[in-house]
């Protein structure tokens, strides 16, 4: 992998995510709202921020995944992350993953940024397909997939055990093709 790519949309620039952004990446990874649907419990700690960007960062240099700060250009203060995990080169696809602070939710932001990885993901790291599972109540999740021509695949039915009970995930996915079409 070459240097963490810099991707810019009108609104934001999508850049790599540091340990100086900890303290905004805790922010609002330590709020209910932003981790309801997150496979993560709500941080109390700035550690587990720093230890979160570490992670992300490890992953990127194996190879198995990417994320981005979601930076507004008028300022360098992150406001959520977007990027592929499950990164599966041998099968061309990847799942998308992505979480905002709640005061930047309802401003089509989310939908700007997602739809420059996605191009990204296409067109630089070869994907043919991308997955996202959802849980069936995060409807905010559900709408944006739907928006951006991801298509609803399925139930997994008690798809993985989270905070002690079995858990649903919807399944939607976007091809190339048909990411070429629109």
């Amino acid at each position: 992998m070459p240097p963490f790519p810099v991707l810019e949309t009108e609104r934001f620039v999508l850049r790599e995510i540091k340990q100086e952004d900890s303290r905004e990446i805790f922010r609002y990874f330590s709020s209910d709202e932003v981790t309801k649907f997150y496979d993560l419990e709500s941080f109390t700690s700035v550690e587990q921020a720093e230890e979160l960007i570490q992670r992300w960062n490890d992953r990127f240099n194996q190879e198995q995944a990417i994320r981005w700060g979601i930076t507004l250009k008028s300022e360098n203060k992150v406001i959520g992350t977007c990027g592929f995990h499950g990164w599966v080169k041998n099968h061309y696809k990847a799942h998308i993953g992505y979480e905002l602070a709640p005061e930047y939710w309802g401003h089509g932001y989310m939908t700007e940024a997602v739809q420059q990885i996605i191009e990204f993901g296409f067109s630089h790291l070869a994907l043919n397909r991308m997955e996202a599972n959802v849980e069936p109540k995060n409807t905010g999740s559900r709408k944006l997939l739907e928006k951006i021509g991801f298509r609803e695949e399925g139930i997994l039915k008690e798809h993985y055990y989270w905070k002690n009970q079995f858990v649903d995930t919807v399944i939607y996915a976007l091809l190339k093709k048909q990411f070429l079409l629109n």
